[in-house]
Protein backbone atom coordinates (compact mmCIF):
# COMPACT_ATOMS: atom_id res chain seq x y z
CA UNK A 1 0.00 0.00 0.00
CA UNK A 2 0.94 3.74 -0.75
CA UNK A 3 0.47 6.79 1.52
CA UNK A 4 -0.85 9.70 -1.19
CA UNK A 5 -1.29 12.77 0.90
CA UNK A 6 -2.67 16.36 -0.56
CA UNK A 7 0.39 18.20 -0.29
CA UNK A 8 3.09 15.15 -1.79
CA UNK A 9 0.91 15.34 -4.87
CA UNK A 10 0.75 18.99 -5.06
CA UNK A 11 4.31 19.82 -4.57
CA UNK A 12 4.99 16.86 -7.67
CA UNK A 13 2.53 19.14 -9.84
CA UNK A 14 3.66 21.95 -8.99
CA UNK A 15 7.37 20.55 -9.74
CA UNK A 16 5.79 19.06 -13.33
CA UNK A 17 3.16 21.99 -14.50
CA UNK A 18 4.15 25.10 -12.93
CA UNK A 19 4.30 27.01 -9.13
CA UNK A 20 0.77 28.38 -9.53
CA UNK A 21 -0.67 24.98 -9.70
CA UNK A 22 -3.50 24.10 -7.31
CA UNK A 23 -4.86 20.61 -6.32
CA UNK A 24 -8.97 20.40 -5.98
CA UNK A 25 -9.36 16.89 -5.52
CA UNK A 26 -7.94 13.76 -5.52
CA UNK A 27 -8.74 9.83 -4.97
CA UNK A 28 -9.73 6.37 -6.90
CA UNK A 29 -12.11 6.93 -9.92
CA UNK A 30 -15.03 7.35 -8.29
CA UNK A 31 -14.24 8.62 -5.06
CA UNK A 32 -12.49 11.78 -5.40
CA UNK A 33 -12.14 14.48 -2.42
CA UNK A 34 -10.89 17.72 -2.02
CA UNK A 35 -9.96 16.52 1.61
CA UNK A 36 -6.17 16.76 3.01
CA UNK A 37 -5.71 14.34 5.19
CA UNK A 38 -3.36 10.79 4.13
CA UNK A 39 -5.22 8.18 2.16
CA UNK A 40 -4.30 4.85 1.32
CA UNK A 41 -4.15 3.32 -1.80
CA UNK A 42 -3.06 -0.37 -3.52
CA UNK A 43 -0.39 -0.35 -6.13
CA UNK A 44 -2.25 -0.55 -9.28
CA UNK A 45 -5.20 1.25 -7.94
CA UNK A 46 -5.87 4.47 -10.27
CA UNK A 47 -6.18 7.52 -8.92
CA UNK A 48 -7.65 11.33 -10.64
CA UNK A 49 -6.48 13.95 -10.02
CA UNK A 50 -8.26 17.52 -10.69
CA UNK A 51 -6.00 20.39 -10.59
CA UNK A 52 -6.26 24.37 -11.46
CA UNK A 53 -3.24 25.50 -13.59
CA UNK A 54 -3.97 29.14 -14.00
CA UNK A 55 -7.82 29.79 -15.05
CA UNK A 56 -7.89 26.24 -16.56
CA UNK A 57 -9.00 23.22 -14.75
CA UNK A 58 -7.74 19.72 -15.97
CA UNK A 59 -7.77 15.97 -14.45
CA UNK A 60 -4.97 13.43 -15.12
CA UNK A 61 -4.96 9.78 -13.92
CA UNK A 62 -2.23 8.66 -11.84
CA UNK A 63 -1.73 4.99 -12.76
CA UNK A 64 0.59 2.42 -11.08
CA UNK A 65 1.08 -1.53 -11.29
CA UNK A 66 1.32 -3.59 -8.47
CA UNK A 67 4.06 -6.08 -8.25
CA UNK A 68 2.67 -9.90 -9.73
CA UNK A 69 3.86 -13.25 -11.37
CA UNK A 70 3.74 -12.05 -15.03
CA UNK A 71 6.50 -10.67 -15.56
CA UNK A 72 6.48 -7.86 -12.95
CA UNK A 73 8.16 -9.69 -9.49
CA UNK A 74 10.90 -6.83 -10.35
CA UNK A 75 10.35 -2.99 -9.54
CA UNK A 76 12.69 -2.88 -12.89
CA UNK A 77 9.65 -4.73 -14.63
CA UNK A 78 7.38 -2.15 -13.49
CA UNK A 79 9.46 0.84 -14.39
CA UNK A 80 9.80 -0.32 -17.69
CA UNK A 81 6.31 -0.40 -18.43
CA UNK A 82 5.90 2.58 -16.90
CA UNK A 83 8.58 3.78 -19.24
CA UNK A 84 7.24 2.58 -22.21
CA UNK A 85 3.57 3.58 -21.66
CA UNK A 86 5.16 7.32 -21.38
CA UNK A 87 7.34 6.87 -24.41
CA UNK A 88 4.95 5.10 -26.97
CA UNK A 89 1.26 6.98 -25.76
CA UNK A 90 1.06 9.94 -27.98
CA UNK A 91 2.40 7.63 -31.05
CA UNK A 92 -1.00 6.24 -31.01
CA UNK A 93 -3.73 7.93 -32.90
CA UNK A 94 -6.55 8.05 -30.62
CA UNK A 95 -5.00 6.82 -27.77
CA UNK A 96 -4.92 9.03 -24.48
CA UNK A 97 -1.13 11.61 -23.72
CA UNK A 98 0.25 10.49 -21.41
CA UNK A 99 1.55 13.75 -19.53
CA UNK A 100 4.30 12.46 -17.67
CA UNK A 101 6.86 9.22 -16.08
CA UNK A 102 7.97 9.42 -12.89
CA UNK A 103 8.81 8.08 -9.55
CA UNK A 104 8.03 7.54 -5.94
CA UNK A 105 10.86 7.82 -3.17
CA UNK A 106 11.36 6.48 0.47
CA UNK A 107 8.89 8.85 1.84
CA UNK A 108 6.10 8.78 -0.94
CA UNK A 109 7.02 11.82 -2.44
CA UNK A 110 6.87 12.03 -6.32
CA UNK A 111 9.40 12.71 -8.90
CA UNK A 112 9.58 13.28 -12.89
CA UNK A 113 11.04 11.29 -15.02
CA UNK A 114 10.18 12.97 -18.16
CA UNK A 115 13.33 13.98 -19.29
CA UNK A 116 15.08 10.79 -19.02
CA UNK A 117 16.40 9.13 -22.41
CA UNK A 118 18.20 6.67 -21.18
CA UNK A 119 19.54 5.17 -18.14
CA UNK A 120 22.79 4.49 -16.54
CA UNK A 121 24.29 2.91 -13.61
CA UNK A 122 27.34 3.68 -11.89
CA UNK A 123 29.21 1.36 -10.35
CA UNK A 124 32.26 0.67 -8.21
CA UNK A 125 35.76 0.59 -9.39
CA UNK A 126 38.13 -2.45 -8.00
CA UNK A 127 41.30 -3.57 -9.19
CA UNK A 128 42.36 -7.44 -10.04
CA UNK A 129 42.58 -9.19 -13.43
CA UNK A 130 39.76 -11.48 -15.15
CA UNK A 131 39.49 -15.11 -13.86
CA UNK A 132 39.73 -15.68 -18.16
CA UNK A 133 43.51 -14.40 -18.18
CA UNK A 134 44.14 -17.70 -16.01
CA UNK A 135 42.20 -20.09 -18.73
CA UNK A 136 44.24 -18.27 -21.37
CA UNK A 137 46.74 -19.29 -19.46
CA UNK A 138 46.33 -22.79 -19.16
CA UNK A 139 45.26 -22.89 -22.71
CA UNK A 140 48.38 -22.04 -24.39
CA UNK A 141 49.97 -24.74 -22.05
CA UNK A 142 50.66 -23.54 -18.72
CA UNK A 143 51.37 -26.05 -15.87
CA UNK A 144 48.48 -25.89 -13.84
CA UNK A 145 49.39 -24.54 -10.57
CA UNK A 146 47.96 -24.86 -7.08
CA UNK A 147 46.43 -21.72 -6.83
CA UNK A 148 44.99 -23.09 -10.17
CA UNK A 149 42.56 -25.45 -7.98
CA UNK A 150 42.28 -23.00 -4.89
CA UNK A 151 40.81 -20.51 -6.79
CA UNK A 152 38.36 -23.08 -8.94
CA UNK A 153 37.75 -24.55 -4.82
CA UNK A 154 36.83 -20.57 -3.89
CA UNK A 155 34.61 -19.96 -6.65
CA UNK A 156 32.76 -23.34 -6.36
CA UNK A 157 32.16 -22.26 -2.70
CA UNK A 158 31.39 -19.10 -3.11
CA UNK A 159 28.57 -20.30 -5.53
CA UNK A 160 27.41 -22.55 -2.18
CA UNK A 161 26.79 -19.81 -0.20
CA UNK A 162 24.62 -17.58 -2.17
CA UNK A 163 22.94 -20.52 -3.34
CA UNK A 164 22.05 -21.51 0.73
CA UNK A 165 19.76 -18.27 0.33
CA UNK A 166 16.60 -19.36 -0.56
CA UNK A 167 12.98 -17.95 -1.75
CA UNK A 168 9.69 -19.71 -2.04
CA UNK A 169 8.23 -18.29 -4.97
CA UNK A 170 6.50 -20.75 -7.66
CA UNK A 171 5.78 -18.33 -9.69
CA UNK A 172 8.86 -16.30 -9.72
CA UNK A 173 10.62 -19.91 -10.84
CA UNK A 174 8.45 -20.46 -13.39
CA UNK A 175 9.26 -17.03 -15.18
CA UNK A 176 12.73 -17.94 -14.56
CA UNK A 177 12.58 -21.21 -16.51
CA UNK A 178 10.40 -19.26 -19.39
CA UNK A 179 13.21 -16.43 -19.67
CA UNK A 180 15.95 -19.55 -19.94
CA UNK A 181 13.79 -20.28 -23.06
CA UNK A 182 12.38 -16.98 -24.47
CA UNK A 183 14.48 -13.81 -23.32
CA UNK A 184 16.17 -11.98 -26.04
CA UNK A 185 19.79 -12.44 -23.81
CA UNK A 186 19.03 -15.99 -23.37
CA UNK A 187 18.02 -19.62 -25.81
CA UNK A 188 15.61 -17.79 -28.28
CA UNK A 189 17.50 -14.54 -28.45
CA UNK A 190 20.69 -16.61 -29.43
CA UNK A 191 19.39 -18.99 -31.93
CA UNK A 192 17.81 -15.81 -33.47
CA UNK A 193 21.27 -14.81 -33.72
CA UNK A 194 23.18 -17.26 -35.53
CA UNK A 195 23.73 -16.60 -39.38
CA UNK A 196 21.15 -17.82 -41.95
CA UNK A 197 24.46 -19.90 -43.76
CA UNK A 198 26.15 -20.95 -40.89
CA UNK A 199 27.33 -24.47 -42.15
CA UNK A 200 26.23 -27.63 -40.29
CA UNK A 201 24.20 -25.22 -37.83
CA UNK A 202 20.97 -25.33 -39.69
CA UNK A 203 18.05 -23.65 -38.97
CA UNK A 204 16.60 -27.53 -38.10
CA UNK A 205 19.05 -28.09 -36.01
CA UNK A 206 18.63 -24.91 -33.93
CA UNK A 207 14.78 -25.86 -33.93
CA UNK A 208 15.50 -28.82 -32.54
CA UNK A 209 17.61 -27.08 -29.45
CA UNK A 210 14.74 -24.90 -28.79
CA UNK A 211 12.30 -27.70 -28.39
CA UNK A 212 14.40 -29.67 -25.94
CA UNK A 213 15.07 -27.15 -23.89
CA UNK A 214 11.64 -26.23 -23.80
CA UNK A 215 10.87 -30.09 -22.78
CA UNK A 216 13.23 -29.64 -19.79
CA UNK A 217 11.11 -26.59 -18.65
CA UNK A 218 8.51 -28.84 -18.47
CA UNK A 219 10.15 -31.39 -16.40
CA UNK A 220 11.95 -28.76 -13.86
CA UNK A 221 8.58 -26.14 -13.29
CA UNK A 222 7.74 -28.04 -10.05
CA UNK A 223 10.82 -27.54 -8.72
CA UNK A 224 10.83 -24.09 -7.71
CA UNK A 225 12.05 -25.18 -4.07
CA UNK A 226 15.25 -24.98 -6.21
CA UNK A 227 14.92 -21.13 -6.24
CA UNK A 228 17.53 -19.64 -4.91
CA UNK A 229 19.83 -16.36 -4.65
CA UNK A 230 21.90 -16.29 -8.42
CA UNK A 231 24.42 -14.19 -9.84
CA UNK A 232 22.74 -15.30 -12.91
CA UNK A 233 26.28 -14.70 -15.21
CA UNK A 234 28.92 -15.98 -13.72
CA UNK A 235 31.33 -16.78 -15.92
CA UNK A 236 35.37 -16.36 -15.99
CA UNK A 237 35.08 -12.49 -17.39
CA UNK A 238 32.59 -11.03 -14.59
CA UNK A 239 35.02 -12.36 -12.09
CA UNK A 240 38.09 -10.42 -11.02
CA UNK A 241 41.07 -11.96 -8.71
CA UNK A 242 43.26 -9.41 -6.75
CA UNK A 243 45.99 -12.00 -4.92
CA UNK A 244 45.66 -15.48 -4.45
CA UNK A 245 41.78 -16.28 -3.92
CA UNK A 246 40.50 -12.61 -3.34
CA UNK A 247 37.96 -11.71 -5.72
CA UNK A 248 35.54 -9.59 -6.49
CA UNK A 249 32.41 -10.74 -9.29
CA UNK A 250 30.75 -8.13 -11.92
CA UNK A 251 27.53 -7.58 -13.72
CA UNK A 252 25.24 -10.03 -12.10
CA UNK A 253 22.45 -10.58 -14.78
CA UNK A 254 18.40 -11.03 -15.38
CA UNK A 255 17.28 -11.52 -12.02
CA UNK A 256 18.39 -12.07 -8.03
CA UNK A 257 16.61 -15.37 -7.88
CA UNK A 258 17.28 -18.77 -10.21
CA UNK A 259 18.44 -21.63 -10.73
CA UNK A 260 21.79 -22.24 -8.84
CA UNK A 261 22.86 -24.28 -12.20
CA UNK A 262 22.87 -21.26 -14.17
CA UNK A 263 25.49 -20.19 -12.62
CA UNK A 264 27.62 -23.66 -12.13
CA UNK A 265 27.48 -23.86 -15.97
CA UNK A 266 27.68 -20.74 -17.15
CA UNK A 267 31.02 -21.19 -15.27
CA UNK A 268 32.23 -24.73 -16.13
CA UNK A 269 31.30 -24.30 -19.63
CA UNK A 270 34.67 -22.33 -19.68
CA UNK A 271 36.78 -25.17 -18.61
CA UNK A 272 35.02 -27.30 -21.54
CA UNK A 273 35.15 -24.47 -24.33
CA UNK A 274 39.16 -23.77 -24.16
CA UNK A 275 39.72 -27.51 -23.81
CA UNK A 276 38.30 -28.51 -26.60
CA UNK A 277 40.22 -25.67 -28.45
CA UNK A 278 43.39 -26.95 -27.27
CA UNK A 279 42.95 -30.53 -27.14
CA UNK A 280 39.39 -31.25 -29.26
CA UNK A 281 38.19 -32.54 -25.83
CA UNK A 282 38.15 -32.27 -21.54
CA UNK A 283 41.39 -33.20 -20.93
CA UNK A 284 44.25 -32.11 -18.69
CA UNK A 285 44.14 -29.42 -16.81
CA UNK A 286 40.59 -27.91 -17.66
CA UNK A 287 39.23 -31.54 -16.59
CA UNK A 288 40.73 -31.85 -13.27
CA UNK A 289 39.08 -27.66 -12.88
CA UNK A 290 35.88 -29.15 -14.18
CA UNK A 291 35.66 -31.85 -12.14
CA UNK A 292 37.30 -29.67 -9.03
CA UNK A 293 34.04 -27.48 -9.49
CA UNK A 294 31.87 -29.59 -9.54
CA UNK A 295 32.81 -31.88 -7.03
CA UNK A 296 33.30 -29.22 -4.79
CA UNK A 297 29.64 -27.90 -5.28
CA UNK A 298 27.91 -30.68 -4.48
CA UNK A 299 30.22 -32.03 -1.77
CA UNK A 300 30.04 -29.03 0.31
CA UNK A 301 26.19 -28.53 -0.90
CA UNK A 302 24.83 -31.82 -1.00
CA UNK A 303 22.63 -30.88 -3.98
CA UNK A 304 23.17 -33.37 -6.30
CA UNK A 305 19.82 -32.62 -7.57
CA UNK A 306 21.79 -29.86 -9.55
CA UNK A 307 22.72 -32.84 -11.59
CA UNK A 308 19.03 -33.05 -13.10
CA UNK A 309 18.48 -29.81 -13.44
CA UNK A 310 21.93 -29.13 -15.24
CA UNK A 311 20.74 -29.58 -19.24
CA UNK A 312 19.01 -26.92 -20.37
CA UNK A 313 21.51 -24.14 -18.83
CA UNK A 314 24.51 -25.85 -20.44
CA UNK A 315 22.58 -25.69 -23.77
CA UNK A 316 21.96 -22.13 -23.27
CA UNK A 317 25.54 -21.47 -22.34
CA UNK A 318 26.64 -23.88 -25.13
CA UNK A 319 25.18 -21.70 -27.78
CA UNK A 320 26.78 -18.33 -26.48
CA UNK A 321 30.46 -20.17 -26.85
CA UNK A 322 29.83 -22.03 -29.98
CA UNK A 323 28.12 -18.60 -31.16
CA UNK A 324 29.77 -17.06 -34.65
CA UNK A 325 29.24 -13.66 -32.70
CA UNK A 326 30.34 -14.03 -29.63
CA UNK A 327 32.92 -16.41 -31.07
CA UNK A 328 34.06 -15.86 -34.40
CA UNK A 329 37.90 -17.43 -34.86
CA UNK A 330 36.61 -21.04 -33.83
CA UNK A 331 37.36 -23.91 -36.22
CA UNK A 332 34.10 -25.61 -37.24
CA UNK A 333 35.60 -28.67 -36.01
CA UNK A 334 35.41 -27.31 -32.06
CA UNK A 335 31.78 -25.90 -32.86
CA UNK A 336 30.79 -29.08 -33.71
CA UNK A 337 31.46 -30.72 -30.34
CA UNK A 338 29.82 -27.83 -28.80
CA UNK A 339 26.92 -28.90 -30.52
CA UNK A 340 27.04 -32.32 -29.63
CA UNK A 341 27.46 -31.33 -26.17
CA UNK A 342 24.12 -30.00 -26.06
CA UNK A 343 22.52 -32.05 -28.40
CA UNK A 344 23.92 -35.11 -25.73
CA UNK A 345 23.09 -33.60 -22.73
CA UNK A 346 19.49 -32.98 -23.84
CA UNK A 347 18.34 -36.39 -24.56
CA UNK A 348 20.56 -37.26 -21.38
CA UNK A 349 17.95 -37.85 -18.13
CA UNK A 350 21.06 -36.73 -15.71
CA UNK A 351 23.86 -34.78 -16.28
CA UNK A 352 27.04 -37.05 -15.54
CA UNK A 353 30.62 -34.89 -14.99
CA UNK A 354 32.46 -37.81 -16.05
CA UNK A 355 30.67 -38.20 -19.65
CA UNK A 356 31.86 -34.82 -20.58
CA UNK A 357 33.92 -36.12 -23.23
CA UNK A 358 30.80 -38.78 -24.45
CA UNK A 359 28.54 -35.80 -24.74
CA UNK A 360 30.85 -34.33 -26.97
CA UNK A 361 31.46 -37.44 -29.30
Amino acid sequence: MSKLSKQALEEYLRTRFGSHVKLRSYGIIGKESSKGEQKRYGYGTPVKLTFQVGDRVQSAVLATMKSGPFGHEHMADRAQAMLWDYDSYGRLPHHVKALDVGAFDTKQALFSLAEAREFFVLNEWTDGAGYHGDLERLMKGGTLRKLDRQRTVALARYLTQIHAKKRRDVDLYKRRLRELIGHGECIMGLTDSYPARCGFITADLLRTVEEACNRWRGRLRDKADRLSQVHGDFHPYNVLFRTGTDFAVLDRSRGEWGEPADDITAMTINYLLNSVIRWGKLKGPFEVLFRLFWDTYVETTGDKEVMETAAPFFAFRGLVVASPLWYPNLSTGIRRSLFHFIENILDAPCFEPERVNEYCQ
